[in-house]
């Protein structure tokens, strides 16, 4: 017997009081049945009428747009991008709300991921609640900070360039990007075609003139002759192996933070605010309070940011250890701190790599780990190592609260937190934990 399709609820429409924002970029709903609906577009309090654009009959919840907004919430406002809404680019939440009601959503979302998983109100975590605009950013509401010095964009059948809808491999083509920074708009990526292309990603380095693109060709497809408005380097993937290789020009940018010059070669990772890696060296050394001579790790430390940071402070009698899985940022980390002969770095995953290095005590770490997390097992070790305090810079609240709590089980606590809205008219928000060993 065939079992019964599901049936689709898409296109559905449901007029709902929409409920507290949750993680992700959207706010919860329930139905009059109390069917659960994670609605974008929406603000708390707000009246709507949502429309599913996700789920079924049997779905645990459905996803939906707010399509029309029939009490509409004193933060709204007008969304400045003509490319948000409803249907249209995903790639920010809440252009339709006040900058400061945006800080306050991020706030609320990191203050409820705490408390569900890790069991932390913010006065535990030693968080005062807010999150805090990146110097520059406080711009009135309906304006919005030209931030990023990165944008990917995802090329349409037709050669045109785009950003990918919510949850879609479909394309909005664009003219401009809002939150693009000057340099990545000076470019003119979205006024040109480009055929045979998947993707075009667009890179302004912030502590030089630098510029680059990185081409993802489509299968078979011929590099085009890439002439834009500023002088820039020419990278592509290869279709074979998929890594980046140099076309013309530089295979690196040049970043500045931390007082110090940084390589960062073939779209290797660098934050992408302009303001970021200073604000968040800043917060990290302010925490660590790091003392001459002392033993240092960088975990998942990139081109070596927070471990030049680190060497500065603890000087020739010193130590700094850095680990990375990536080899071309070991290679740009080893480059950028050449200079400084009490730093080692390290090439592999650090829960592997760490217990082959035979350390068996450090005084200060810093760690940045990918989304996910850093996990149980690494955090058993770190805490094993019996450091002073540990820095953890997080960009998901969720990840953050899972491992405070495995931290919490080896016996460490966060005796500060802080948060920053570093991508602003987005839901992400970067956190920086100061933990402590507690009796």
């Amino acid at each position: 017997m065939q079992p019964t399709p599901a049936t689709s609820l898409v296109g559905q429409e449901y007029e709902v009081e929409v409920g507290p924002v949750a993680h992700g970029g959207h706010c919860v709903a329930r139905t009059e049945g109390g069917r659960v609906l994670f609605v974008r577009h929406a603000l708390p309090g707000e009246r709507v009428v949502a429309k599913v654009t996700e789920g079924e009959e049997s779905s645990r919840f459905l996803r939906a747009d707010a399509v029309e907004i029939l009490t509409p919430s004193k933060d709204r406002v007008e969304a400045p991008c003509p490319f948000s809404g409803p249907g249209k680019c995903g790639g920010c939440d809440w252009q339709h709300a006040k900058p400061g009601a945006q800080r306050r959503l991020k706030g609320e979302v990191v203050a409820e991921q705490l408390k569900r998983l890790a069991g932390l109100t913010p006065e535990e975590a030693g968080w005062d609640g807010t999150v805090v605009p990146a110097e520059g950013d406080k711009v009135p509401a309906g304006q919005v900070p030209a931030w990023r010095t990165r944008v990917q964009y995802a090329i349409d059948a037709e050669g045109h360039a785009g950003l990918r809808k919510h949850r879609s491999h479909e394309v909005q083509v664009i003219d401009r990007c809002l939150i693009a920074a000057e340099g990545v708009s000076e470019l003119g990526v979205e006024k040109r075609t480009w055929p045979q292309m998947a993707s075009v990603e667009a890179i302004a380095a912030s502590g030089s003139n630098d510029r680059q693109v990185i081409l993802t060709p489509r299968p078979g497809g011929r590099l085009p002759l890439v002439d834009l408005d500023k002088p820039v380097s020419v990278l592509r993937v290869g279709e074979k192996d998929g890594q980046i290789h140099r076309v013309h020009g530089r295979a690196f940018v040049r970043e500045r933070a931390a007082d110090r010059t940084w390589r960062v070669s073939e779209g290797g990772f660098w934050q992408v605010h302009p303001k970021a890696a200073d604000t968040l060296v800043q917060a990290v050394m302010q925490g660590l309070m790091p003392r001459k001579g002392d033993m240092a790790l960088d975990l998942y430390c990139g081109v070596g940011l927070f471990a030049g940071a680190l060497a500065e402070r603890v000087g020739e009698k010193g130590a700094v250890l850095g680990i990375e899985s990536g080899k071309r940022a070991v290679e740009d980390a080893r480059h950028n701190l050449r200079d400084l002969d009490r730093v080692r770095i390290e090439e592999g995953k650090v829960d592997q790599v760490l217990p082959r290095t035979g350390i068996t005590a450090a005084d200060i770490i810093v760690l940045d780990p990918p989304r996910a997390g850093a996990g149980k097992q690494t955090v058993r070790h770190l805490a094993s190592l019996t450091p002073r305090r540990i820095a953890y810079v997080a960009c998901d609240p969720a990840a953050l609260a899972r491992d405070l709590k495995y931290f919490a089980e080896e016996g460490y606590r966060p005796v500060t937190l802080r948060a920053f809205d570093l991508f602003p008219m987005t839901h992400h928000v970067e956190c920086v934990a100061i933990l402590k060993k507690v009796a």
